[in-house]
C-alpha cells in the first residue's frame, strides 16, 4: 500500500477511537485514553503494568500502533482492560 492509498484509508479513522468485538461477541467503541496491561517486558514497561494508550495508529503495513506516553508499540504485546 502507497502513501496516498493509506492516506484515503485512514481519512475515514480517528486515533483517538478504537472499536473492539468483546469475548462475547460484542461491538465496543474505545475512547482514548483506555487501560491496558502488558503481556510482557517491553522496553521500559514491565509484565504486568497497566497503562493508559493515548492514541491508536496504523503502520504503512496497517498494523495497529498505540502510542503510550510519546512511544509506539505494537497492539498485540497488551491486553485491553475493560471497566464494566
Amino acid at each position: 500500500m502507497d502513501d496516498k492509498e493509506l492516506a484515503e484509508l485512514l481519512k475515514y479513522s480517528s486515533s483517538k477511537e478504537l472499536y473492539i468485538v468483546t469475548w462475547n461477541n460484542l461491538l465496543k467503541l474505545l475512547f482514548c485514553p483506555f487501560k491496558v496491561k502488558t503481556n510482557h517486558n517491553i522496553g521500559v514497561l514491565k509484565k504486568g503494568q497497566k497503562v493508559m494508550v493515548d492514541e491508536v495508529k496504523v503502520t504503512q503495513e496497517l498494523q495497529t500502533v498505540y502510542i503510550i506516553k510519546n512511544k509506539a508499540f505494537y497492539y498485540y504485546h497488551f491486553d485491553i482492560i475493560l471497566d464494566n
